[in-house]
């Protein structure tokens, strides 16, 4: 069994997830509403992604979609992606990447539990926590 993040998007998937590639690395699949006609969907938007999936080398597992206009969307709210660990140099990178055009909730630095921790949004308007463990 997996527990994957799935993050819905309206129209940026594919950038979201070309740029959580340029951050992660790995693996980038993607298939748009052109690959699937019986899906009814605006033939304008057949470009969008039904769905994509970054895996990385490391067995990271990112999967995301844009919602078509005919679907209802709603942002994600509530929730974040968390990324931990205890490579520092790679952990340090994702923080960089993430970061950059994202709004930083709360600073990557060690937290009274030790470690290093951090909050921010990125440029998606997706919440990410990054943890280095103590």
């Amino acid at each position: 069994m997996n527990l994957n993040p799935y993050i819905s998007f309206q129209n940026t998937a594919r950038e979201a997830l070309e740029f959580y590639q340029s951050v992660l690395g790995g693996d980038l699949e993607l298939s748009d509403f052109s690959d699937y006609p019986d899906m009814g969907v605006d033939p304008a938007e057949t470009d969008l992604i039904m769905h994509g999936q970054l895996t990385t080398e490391d067995g990271l597992v990112l999967m995301a979609a844009d919602t078509p206009s005919g679907m209802p969307y709603t942002a994600p709210a509530g929730l974040a992606v968390s990324l931990s660990g205890d490579d520092a140099d790679r952990l340090q990178r994702a923080w960089d990447g993430l970061s950059e055009g994202g709004t930083v909730g709360m600073p990557y630095e060690e937290p009274p539990w030790g470690g290093r921790f951090g909050m921010v949004t990125d440029r998606f308007g997706i919440d990410w926590m990054v943890a280095l463990n103590a």
